[in-house]
């Protein structure tokens, strides 16, 4: 089976995780809360972002002041993959799950003071930007973490064969930036982050998005009951379908990235069908919410960068993006891990490097989910 999805994405979990391998056996579905904010919100947080080009002084600086960035490039130094310069941009969005504050009531659990990143994807946007193919990486992956310094400057020793999560609990978005460019090759040019409020705001906003289950989903850590057939989800529903793990298929973290890539796809749909870009008003309030709600590198730390980039956007829909899973294998050891299926990603992250199409051989009989067309864009 193949780990690619057409219209569909990945989330997290709950309660601590245990980097790391544990005993053999049958698969099983994990006891645990999911914890997990959606970042994927990034993509459409971006594209809000063009009412910057209006000029209007007051507003501008006021979304100005609501961007919280990371200096990536200060924190990495120079012992980074090259930077190709073939018209091409590399985007690692995350989505994590600070406990603290209006975060700990929609994630549930402990504020124990600690964020995760349950949600990673590489976003390839095509030289011209007129396509983008979407590389989810999923969280219980087992990985060798390097050594990093994170945002204040502190070095965090380099681990073996722990969660890919760990490596933004252990030292934030520059770690994490690290982690990937280590696992792919690939330098990132830039980094977006959003929580589980900013994702719920920002769907509020756009006034719910709408999609069709083929299958009921019934999930009561995640708080989603619905059943077979089509929804305008709000966004404590669409919140509780990007975490949900345990409503549908086989409960693993790959059958929910079909979930979350499928509801991506809807998302972005929904985004071009309300108008965001010809009525002034959606589009500040929609802008004011994404300001506030992502966090990125500090090359898209200000209004104008998020415009330029956004801009650079607006000619991408879900029919031009492909959207696939890093291909990963079960692990022998400990079912409930995958490890990374090294002949087949080096397809992916090569394809990336050159600015080529992923092949479809590189995701051949990978492991995949059981999700798979449980939620469609409507």
């Amino acid at each position: 089976m193949s780990a690619e999805s057409t219209p569909e994405p990945g989330i997290p979990a709950a309660g601590p995780q245990v980097p790391g391998r544990s005993g053999g056996g049958r698969r099983r579905r994990p006891p645990r809360r999911g914890r997990r904010a959606l970042l994927v919100t990034a993509w459409t947080a971006a594209g809000v972002l063009v009412l910057g080009g209006t000029g209007f002084g007051y507003l501008y600086f006021k979304l100005n002041g609501n961007i919280k960035s990371v200096d990536i490039n200060q924190a990495l130094g120079t012992d980074r993959p090259a930077k190709v310069d073939n018209g091409s941009e590399n985007i690692l969005v995350l989505g994590s799950d600070t406990r603290s504050g209006v975060n700990r009531k929609l994630g549930g659990g402990t504020d124990d003071g600690s964020a995760r990143s349950d949600t990673a994807m590489i976003v390839h946007v095509y030289k011209g930007h007129r396509k983008a193919a979407v590389v989810s990486v999923p969280r219980d992956t087992l990985i060798d973490r390097p050594s990093c310094k994170d945002a204040n400057g502190v070095r965090h020793g380099a681990a073996t064969d722990v969660m890919f999560n760990s490596a933004y609990s252990t030292g934030g978005a520059t770690c994490a930036v690290k982690t990937v460019e280590a696992i792919t090759g690939v330098r990132m040019d830039h980094y977006l982050e959003v929580d589980f409020s900013g994702f719920q705001k920002l769907i509020d906003e756009l006034g719910g998005v709408t999609v069709t289950t083929t299958k009921s989903i019934d999930d009561p850590q995640s708080h989603l009951d619905l059943k077979a057939g089509r929804h305008s989800l709000d966004g404590e529903q669409a919140l509780g379908l990007v975490r949900t793990r345990h409503g549908v298929g086989d409960g693993s973290d790959l059958g929910r990235i079909q979930l979350q890539q499928a509801f991506v796809k809807a998302l972005i749909n929904q985004a071009e069908q309300v108008g965001v870009f010809t009525s002034p008003k959606k589009l500040f309030d929609l802008a004011d919410t994404a300001t506030k709600a992502v966090t990125t590198d500090s090359g898209l730390g200000s209004v104008n960068s998020l415009v330029d980039f956004a801009d650079g956007l607006k000619s991408i829909g879900s029919k031009n993006m492909r959207m696939v899973t890093m291909p990963v294998e079960y692990d022998p050891s400990n079912p409930n891990r995958v490890i990374v299926a090294k002949a087949k990603a080096e397809q992916v992250w090569t394809a990336l490097k050159h600015d080529r199409p992923i092949p479809a051989s590189a995701t051949k009989g990978t492991a995949t989910g059981e999700a798979k067309g449980v939620v469609t864009s409507s």
